[in-house]
């Protein structure tokens, strides 16, 4: 499975991305964005979770596609950055009619990073404004690393970050995109050698090779809740709901590859999936499980890139992976 162009969840036709940040609060949001509704699943599998309209991502409800996708940081505050971004997307005419009523559909994740260093003493919640500049920052290309809602996010031992990556396969294209912020460790003992190593395309993370476990219990946070990997995978290929939601279940799997431990009881790890529907190529049984397995994959390497590309910035609590490994 080759990436696409970018090697980017933009590589799926018909998806923008963009990211807004505050350094000083050490915190941001990212926007996933349709150029049209799209179908959409989602699926929990840690313990503490933070969400927002994830209930209509269910296969029988009414609506069956939404505007956007939110990531953010923030913990229960962030969720915040969503309504920030369906405000904006009903000024621009977007949205579920209701009776010639605008109503954006609008799923978000939060995680958290209020322990991280930054200045949290707001006078008023930035998540919002964030969510906004978000959405008017979405295109084609946008930064990893220490970024949207990977500004401010940590894992055991490293700083963690934003992540994307992509594929082609069965003439459809896969992209995942991730914001790491995990209980557990992205590198094997210690590092600098990821979990991910044997899915890496090229030198997307360095190219450090495979690491061994040591025997017992990786490197952890601490036992509370300060945690959570929120992540979108998304394809142009035509799916179902249920279809979708399945790709979300499928990626999960990556994230237990990329990350050790994860989807513990601290953790609130989620995934969107998304499906453009802009690619007409036939989407049978075999083609749904290597696009499941191109969704494990992607979320896998996006989840070292992430921490890859991290950058220091003035009163971190942990060290990047370039600060640590990468001179």
């Amino acid at each position: 499975m080759q990436p696409g162009k970018r090697n980017l969840i933009t590589d799926v036709p018909g998806l923008r991305v963009g990211n807004a940040q505050d350094d000083n609060v050490k915190s941001g949001c990212t926007v996933l964005v349709g150029d049209a509704p799209f179908v959409a699943g989602v699926h929990v599998m840690g313990g503490a979770p933070g969400t927002r309209e994830t209930d209509l991502l269910q296969p029988d409800r009414l609506v069956q596609a939404v505007d956007a996708l939110v990531l953010s940081g923030g913990s229960a505050l962030g969720l915040d950055a969503a309504s920030g971004v369906a405000n904006a997307l009903r000024a621009a005419g977007r949205g579920f009619d209701v009776g010639g009523q605008r109503v954006p559909i609008v799923p978000g994740a939060i995680l958290f990073d209020l322990l991280n260093g930054g200045d949290k003493d707001w006078a008023q919640n930035p998540y919002a404004d964030l969510g906004a500049a978000a959405l008017q920052a979405a295109g084609d290309t946008f930064d990893l690393g220490s970024a949207g809602a990977g500004t401010g996010a940590t894992t055991a031992d490293l700083k963690g970050g934003l992540g994307s990556v992509s594929a082609l396969v069965g003439g459809a294209t896969v992209g995942a995109l991730v914001a790491v912020n995990a209980l557990g460790s992205a590198v094997a003992d210690g590092g600098p050698e990821f979990w991910a190593a044997p899915f890496e395309q090229g030198d997307e993370f360095g190219a450090k090779g495979i690491g061994r476990p040591s025997p017992g219990m990786p490197p952890v946070k601490g036992a509370e809740p300060q945690n959570t990997t929120i992540a979108i995978v998304a394809t142009d290929a035509t799916l179902t709901q249920a279809q979708a939601t399945r790709l979300a279940i499928a990626a999960h799997d990556g994230m237990a590859r990329a990350l050790v431990p994860s989807h513990t009881p601290f953790d609130g790890d989620l995934v969107f999936a998304a499906a453009t529907g802009v690619n007409d190529v036939q989407v049978d049984d075999s083609l749904m499980l290597r696009l499941c397995h191109a969704a494990a994959t992607c979320l896998a390497r996006a989840i070292a890139r992430g921490v890859y590309t991290a950058t220091a910035m003035q009163g971190d609590v942990v060290p990047t992976w370039q600060d640590r490994f990468g001179r």
